[in-house]
Order: C-alpha cells, then sequence, then structure tokens
C-alpha cells in the first residue's frame, strides 16, 4: 500500500495541538484593512481552534499529523 500524501494547503493553514486539538489563524486579516476598525484588527489576532464540525475532515487531509 503506497503512502498517503498530506495536503499541503491544509499543512500550512493548520497545526496541531499537544492535546490534539487543532489551530488555525484568524480570516479577514490580510488586506482591506483601512476600513476595519482598530478594535476589530485587534480582536483578530491570535490564534483559534478548528470547529468541531470540521475536525474530521482536517485529519483525514493531515494523516500523519
Amino acid at each position: 500500500m503506497p503512502k498517503m500524501k498530506t495536503k499541503s494547503g491544509a499543512a500550512k493553514r493548520f497545526k496541531f495541538r499537544a492535546s490534539g486539538s487543532i489551530k488555525r489563524s484568524q480570516a479577514f486579516k490580510r488586506h482591506i484593512l483601512t476600513k476595519k476598525t482598530t478594535k476589530n484588527k485587534r480582536q483578530l489576532r491570535g490564534v483559534a481552534n478548528v470547529d468541531v464540525t470540521n475536525v474530521a475532515s482536517i485529519r483525514t487531509m493531515m494523516p500523519y499529523a
């Protein structure tokens, strides 16, 4: 049986924590930042957890993570 490949797009976007949860970066922080408020941009900093409804699909995309 050949090895399964990791989806490279998913590998760039998601990281697995030691506890098994998956972290992701926040959306809406890349461009058109002038019309967004400072409070909004500040709250978009950092990382967030992947929702439980998407965890199974991400695990299939990253089988060795």
